[in-house]
């Protein structure tokens, strides 16, 4: 039965959360205003999601402990990282936040970083207080839960957000396709 709260919640949430349908032409849809947050950045510095204006970003929700899903994530993260050249970093960011703050300090978020090749120039990984997380992972219609064994029951959720902070699309899990990701950044940087 215990399995059935997160099941609603994805229910409920899932609506707006589901790619979008449109070609290649097309407009991408707007969702509405992005989540507004500050966390801690793994230099140990705040960082404002204001600090995004003017850019494309990809935010999306990880943990450093986390031993299958999240290292498959970022490393397709990591390969779109590649494929944007020098557009990323000037123009695209990714955002990675944890889901288990209590764990990830900045100094490991730094290491994961490091272990999965994601380049400083373009990623910003964010810890901050359970409080400022929980928050955070609700705002964008995401659910993370600690379970007593210690990893992180989390829905896998990757948003773009365009250079005015408009949520544009919302990919649901690791499975995403990632010539379909790289043609919407692309078009929100054309836009």
């Amino acid at each position: 039965m215990r399995w059935l709260l997160p099941l609603a919640f994805l229910a409920l949430a899932a609506p707006a959360a589901w790619p979008h349908a449109g070609g290649a032409t097309e407009r991408l849809p707007v969702i509405g205003k992005a989540p507004q947050f500050s966390l801690v950045r793994e230099s140990g510095e705040r960082f404002a999601s204001s600090e995004l204006r003017g850019q494309v970003a990809a935010v999306t929700f990880i943990y450093a402990t986390c031993t299958d899903t999240c290292p498959l994530l970022t490393s397709k993260l990591v390969q779109l990282q590649k494929r944007l050249g020098r557009d990323f970093g000037e123009r695209v960011r990714f955002v990675a936040i944890t889901v288990d703050p209590a764990v990830d300090t900045p100094e490991v978020l730094r290491r994961y970083r490091e272990a999965h090749g994601a380049s400083p120039r373009g990623w910003v990984f964010l810890t901050g207080s359970n409080d400022e997380i929980r928050g955070v992972v609700r705002d964008f219609g995401a659910f993370a839960r600690k379970n007593p064994r210690g990893d992180v029951d989390h829905l896998y959720i990757t948003s773009l957000i365009d250079r005015t902070g408009s949520m544009r699309v919302q990919y649901v899990g690791y499975r995403f396709d990632p010539d379909e990701m790289l043609r919407d950044l692309r078009a929100l940087i054309r836009e």
